[in-house]
Parts: structure tokens; sequence; C-alpha cells
């Protein structure tokens, strides 16, 4: 007899994240993860050094003064937040606590990887409801709504597409959704939202017992090396969460950090400000270029490209490595014309309009 993994496990296409460097290029420009240009906040970096003689002691296992940072700076109750090593891994626990052979989970056809693939690991089938100018479709998700719906996914800004949703809308999705079906608004991006009519999710996961909101620091508070999230649940969830996850699955460093970290005010403004403002530049001159920038809440921003992907996106990609810039290629999200650009420093994102402008007038078509 063979060794053989359970049933389905080898149909699951492992998760690739955007590359971090280039042969014989000591530092490109890492524009393909969505990573904060200004780094960790001075005060998160000091909390993670100050722990370097206590590394033989574990950490908080309830992590309960980071939950009650988080409920001081968000107005939330600290018993429903549930802290993990990134929000993948609470998006992880939040299907395998809810889904599993014979059930399906929902989400936007260009929505996170991670939703399709935590599915298909605990034996449930994923379902892809079709977007609407890359935009999540309410109606369309509705639609898709069986008997054997357990866990629908929204992102919202959405990743890859930059796309947002207000409040009345997601609202809706959730009043189309029966009673025993959970909704899990993944606002992994909020922080950098500017519209007035947006909602992260936090009033509504307050108002019933079939909503969760998931949040992260690896975007506006610069701490993705240290995987650190959270997620805001109804009591029951939350129970379900604190069975499922490990006993220490948050390092004391992640922990100290994101206390820190998220009472940074001042460096999470400097972060939001500085990507509004190079959000708008690079959109302006990527239109100028020819191309389609699709508008973004986020810290990125989704193009696509004229032509065959392999003379558009894909030759824009293979031009920009040349140029030491580093992007997200986005086939794996069914989006071969388009290319996800974060938002870099002021330098970085001055190099990556520069390299496509000239893309788009021949210098580096043939690249």
């Amino acid at each position: 007899m063979t060794l053989s993994p359970r049933p389905g496990i080898l149909e699951v296409a492992p998760y690739i994240g955007g590359e971090a460097s280039l042969p014989g290029i000591e530092r490109a420009a890492r524009l393909a993860s969505n990573e904060n240009p200004l780094g960790t906040s001075p005060r998160a970096i000091a909390a993670f050094s100050a722990l370097r003689d206590d590394l033989h002691r574990y950490p908080d296992g309830t992590a309960a003064p980071l939950r009650a940072a988080i409920a001081k700076a968000e107005g939330l109750d600290p018993a429903r937040i549930v802290c993990g090593a990134g929000s993948d891994e609470l998006i992880a626990f939040l299907v395998h606590g809810y889904a599993g052979p014979g059930d399906e989970v929902l989400h936007s056809a260009h929505g996170f990887l991670m939703y399709p693939i935590a599915a298909k690991i605990m034996g449930a089938t994923p379902v892809a409801a079709p977007e609407r100018d890359m935009t999540a479709d309410v109606e369309a998700m509705l639609a898709r709504v069986t008997a054997r719906t357990r866990v629908v996914f929204l992102a919202n800004p959405n990743n890859p597409t930059g796309s947002l949703l207000s409040a009345e809308r997601v609202q809706a999705l959730r009043d189309g959704l029966p009673g025993d079906v959970l909704l899990v608004i993944d606002a992994a991006y909020a922080e950098y939202v500017e519209d007035a009519d947006y909602s992260a999710g936090a009033g509504m996961v307050e108002a019933g017992d079939n909503v969760v909101m998931t949040r992260t620091f690896s975007k506006i508070h610069g701490l993705a090396s240290l995987r650190l999230g959270w997620a805001y649940c109804p009591p029951a969830v939350a129970d379900v969460l604190n069975r499922l996850r490990g006993p220490f699955n948050v390092t004391q460093a992640a922990q100290a950090a994101g206390i820190a970290a998220i009472a940074d005010s001042g460096h999470v403004a400097r972060s939001r400000q500085h990507n509004a403002k190079w959000r708008a530049w690079l959109s302006e001159r990527l239109s100028a270029a020819g191309l389609h920038p699709y508008p973004s809440a986020g810290n990125f921003i989704l193009v696509e490209f004229p032509g065959k992907p392999e003379t558009g996106a894909q030759a824009a990609l293979a031009h920009l490595k040349t140029q030491g810039i580093l992007v997200r290629a986005m086939a794996g999200y069914g989006l071969p014309k388009c290319l996800r650009i974060s938002i870099g420093t002021e330098d970085e994102t001055r190099a990556a309009a520069a390299a496509l402008t000239a893309f788009m007038a021949g210098a580096g078509g043939a690249s």
C-alpha cells in the first residue's frame, strides 16, 4: 500500500506570493505584495527589539493585551476579537469551523485566492460568482447561494481588483443570506479607504450572529513579516475559532509590535496620506500612457494592458524586471491581461510609471 493524503489535497494549487528579489539586482523595487512603503512604525520596531532577552518565554496564549489594544483603537469589544498568524490563518479556521465535504464556499470571481484554497483543503467546493466591472456583484452572489452554502467571503476593498462596495450594498448581501450562512468580510485594506459610505463591518458583526470581520497588521501597519491578523466575531464564532487555533498561535514579538503599531496613529496617518497621493498620481500616469488602471481603494492598482497577454501584461512584466521593478502577474486570478502594482515609495512609484510609459511607447515592447 502507498501512503496518500486525504482526497482533494493534491488538487489544491499552492498559494504563490509576489516575487521579492531579482538575480543580479541588489535591491529591487518590491511592488508585488502590497507592503507598506514607509515601513514599520518606529514604536513597533522598538517594542519588537525589547523582547530579545525573552525569546525563551511562551507568549500570552490569549493575546489579551493585544486584543485590548485593538479594542481601544477600534472601539470594539475585546471578548469578540480573536488573533491569528495573519488573517490567512483566520480565514482557514473559519472554513475549518463551518464547512467541509459536501458544502460550498462562495466568493466573487476575482476574490482573494486563499478563499478557494481554504475551501478545497477542507473538502468543500469553492463557488465563484461573476463580477460586474471588476466589482463583487451582490445579486450574482445571492443567486448562487444554495442549500449547501456554508460560508460567503467578501473582500472589501477587494484584492486584487481594488474595488469597493458601499455599506448599503454589503448590508444587502448580508440581508439576502440565510441565517445559517456565515458572511466573512475581509477588510484587510480598510485603513486605506477614503469613501464616506464605507464600513469595515464591525457594526454588522455586532448586529447579528452570522457575520465576521477580518483585519490584518500586514498592510498599513507594516508588520507583514510577523504574520499578525485578527477577527471580530459574534461570541459563538469567537468560541469556535479559539477551539481551532493553536495555544500559542501568535508570537510574543508579533503581539508586542502589534500593540505599539496600532497605537501609532501618526504612522498610520502618514501611510494613508502617502498612499492616497501616489495612488492617484500613478493612476493618472498610467492612463496617460495608454493603459487602463481600475479605480482602487487599496494600496495597489490593477492595470489592464491592451492586446494579447503575451505582448501586453507578460511583456510588460518582463520589461519591468529589467528595470529592477517587481509587480504581480494576475493570470492566477483569471486576469491574464492585467498586472497589479503596489504603491511604493516616491522613487519606486515614479520609476514604475516611467518604465511602463517607455514600454507602451515601444522601448520595452521587445523585452
